[in-house]
């Protein structure tokens, strides 16, 4: 480790100058005495009993993960439990927790039954159907307060804009709700980054160095002298960003930095340039070192058994740890952590295609399908180099899976990989329609459109695309509002009609629907014209569901008036009450279409005069869409609670 000289000596270097170790309790990071101080505070009300939570907020680079290492070196005699949300998984529900509580799985039988079971699901070591977000939080709650017991608990969450929301919920739900448990949360969140979850907790903005600081910082990693314009410049061109500027220190030669040179890559994004600046320290390792660092960055456990048993596979002993440790870009212990998450990041962006896909081949085979099935298919997915039946086979499973812990974005991903990797083109287009579904309700407009070109270019039967084109249509009216889809809906539903009576009520629905939002500027008529035309709708089941009761209810309404609709709209939202928060009589996400048809855009609660109806209709559909992840129906679903309230007076 470098240190300056004289009577500065103690002061700390960058924390990516130095290792992770004891060094933290004994000297400060330079230029942030507020932040440790408050840091402090926190561990030191845990540790005499006062729980405490506090979200680190910053731009990349200013030192937020740095942060959360002094927290961990500061918390002697606590229990440290850290975990770092991952980009490409946030899709997947629960890894957060997944990655916090799995080393824990034995001290799940000491939980509350229904808390055992919801949490025991979360992490995928039951069966079952998806967890109550509640009874999540409570377990998180109650394991957070029993290791509590034993000694006092530091969870650091770093990067926690990236962290799956279902962790997040679960983890902010626990911070909220500790008092006296000798607990210490702190979350770290890029700046800019906006995170339901998270408000109103207690923040602290880390901001860029002083230039004091900044020169100071500089000069402390320079092995000669630094020219004083250059100094400025550099300090400048970084914007006090700490780790800017140790990497401008670190990939620039002395003769550079001394003679008045103009800064490379000046019109990149800072953290293009910080990630810059590690990828050509990755490129400088042995190839075994990097091929190790890849290991690291695709697997994103953190898990070290795992990891040296892929390692292994490849030929690669632990000496190759050696210089990636030397060059303080990764510690590998019991738990594998890269010093920053833009280390991970150019690891793996540096690295080939063959590469890549090498090192997933590895994980893969070292992963148990028994155990870890899901995070076993993405990794072969990722290693494929053409069209695999076994692994698309492998991943639609997988989806099924995900779909039914309440993932809708995990099950959208696995189903796309696997369209993309099923040879024959029948099956590929059946998976494609199933994936533009899965997308459509995670709000993935793009994507659903993308997949919905490719389920059509291959054969399907009449069923198919029925479906498709009421999907295509769906897409048309939740994003442009468009005056077409009243007409695409009921063309859709006529040809669903002889083929599924259930999905043609459902489509005729949604007609209606488009035509009540279009109104005058509906190019398929008023909406008593296609309410005229949704009589000719197959008969409803018996006994009717909810959405059949509505359906008959909004076709009186508006082809007979007010007092013909009165009656069946009054028992539609009787019947859409009684299922409650998970209703088992029909699909989740049809239950949220049945809200929006009840609450939006002429609300039909408060037009049978039942305004405790609309409340509790508009507070559970909030509920069930953030549950499901289903983005489409989540804006409606807060616009409706955000009207009963305006009604009820609750500004």
């Amino acid at each position: 480790m470098l240190m300056v000289s004289g009577e500065s000596a103690w002061l700390l270097l960058w924390p990516l100058t130095m290792s992770l170790t004891s060094a933290y309790a004994t000297t400060r990071l330079r230029g942030r005495h507020r932040e440790l101080a408050v840091l402090d505070d926190l561990l030191s009300k845990a540790r005499a009993g006062t729980s405490g939570v506090l979200v680190l907020r910053g731009e990349p680079g200013m030192g937020k993960t740095a942060l959360l290492d002094y927290a961990a070196s500061r918390a002697r005699g606590f229990r440290v439990d850290q975990v770092s949300g991952v980009q490409s998984e946030m899709e997947l529900p629960f890894a957060g927790l997944h990655m916090m509580f799995g080393p824990l799985l034995d001290r799940l039988e000491r939980l509350p039954g229904p808390q055992r079971e919801a949490l025991a699901v979360a992490l995928g070591v039951r069966d079952g159907h998806a967890p109550d977000r509640l009874l999540v939080g409570l377990a998180v709650l109650s394991m957070m307060a029993e290791l509590a017991e034993e000694q006092p608990l530091a969870c650091l969450v770093d990067d926690a804009q990236w962290l799956d929301q279902s962790s997040l919920q679960a983890l902010a739900f626990a911070a909220r709700r500790l008092v006296a448990d000798r607990v210490a949360v702190v979350f770290c969140v890029r700046a800019g980054s906006n995170i339901p979850e998270l408000a109103g907790l207690p923040e602290l903005a880390v901001t860029r160095l002083h230039d004091p600081d900044a020169r100071a910082l500089l000069a402390s990693v320079m092995h000669g002298r630094l020219d004083p314009s250059v100094a400025d410049r550099i300090v400048g061109e970084t914007h006090g960003n700490p780790l800017a500027i140790l990497q401008f220190a670190r990939t620039l030669s002395p003769a550079d930095l001394a003679g008045g040179f103009v800064l490379p890559g000046t019109t990149a994004p800072l953290p293009d340039r910080i990630e810059d600046g590690f990828r050509r320290q990755v490129q400088s390792l042995p190839p075994g070192t990097r091929q190790l660092l890849l290991i690291a960055a695709a697997e994103r456990t953190g898990e070290a058994t795992l990891l040296w048993r892929a390692a292994t596979s490849q030929g690669i002993g632990t000496d190759a740890a050696a210089p990636a440790e030397a060059a303080e870009l990764i510690d590998f212990g019991a738990q594998v952590r890269f010093r920053h998450p833009l280390i991970r990041s150019a690891t793996y962006q540096s690295a080939t295609p063959d590469e890549r896909r090498t090192v997933h081949r590895a994980l893969a085979e070292a992963l148990d399908p028994r155990t870890d099935p899901d995070r076993r298919a993405w990794h072969r997915a990722q290693a494929a180099t053409g069209p695999d039946e076994e692994v698309a086979a492998e991943l639609e499973r997988s989806a099924g899976r995900a779909q039914a812990r309440g993932g809708i974005a995990a099950a959208a991903e696995f189903l796309r990989l696997a369209t993309e990797l099923t040879p024959e083109p029948a099956r590929r287009s059946v998976r494609a329609l199933a994936a533009a579904q899965a997308k459509f309700s995670a709000g993935s407009a793009d994507a659903a459109y993308a997949l919905l070109v490719t389920a059509a270019a291959g054969p399907l039967d009449e069923l198919q695309q029925a479906r498709l084109e009421r999907l295509r249509a769906r897409l048309d009216f939740t994003w442009n509002r468009g005056s077409d889809a009243p007409a695409l809906l009921l063309h859709a539903a006529r040809r669903l009609a002889p083929l599924d009576a259930r999905q043609a009520r459902e489509t005729y629905l949604e007609a209606t629907e488009a035509a009540i939002f279009a109104g005058r500027l509906g190019r398929s008529g008023r909406p008593s014209e296609v309410a005229a035309a949704a009589r000719n709708a197959p008969p409803a089941p018996h006994p009717p569901r909810a959405i059949d009761i509505l359906l008959d209810g909004l076709t009186a309404r508006l082809t007979g008036g007010y007092s013909a609709g009165l009656a069946p709209l009054t028992n539609a939202v009787r019947a859409l009450t009684r299922l409650g928060v998970s209703p088992a009589e029909d699909d989740m996400l049809w239950y949220l279409l049945w809200v929006e048809c009840l609450l939006t855009p002429e609300p039909i609660a408060p037009e049978v005069w039942d305004d405790r109806a609309w409340d509790e209709l508009a507070t559970r559909a909030v509920e069930v869409a953030r549950d499901a992840g289903a983005v489409t129906a989540l804006p409606v679903a807060l616009s409706a609670k955000a009207c009963s309230d305006m009604h009820a007076g609750e500004f």
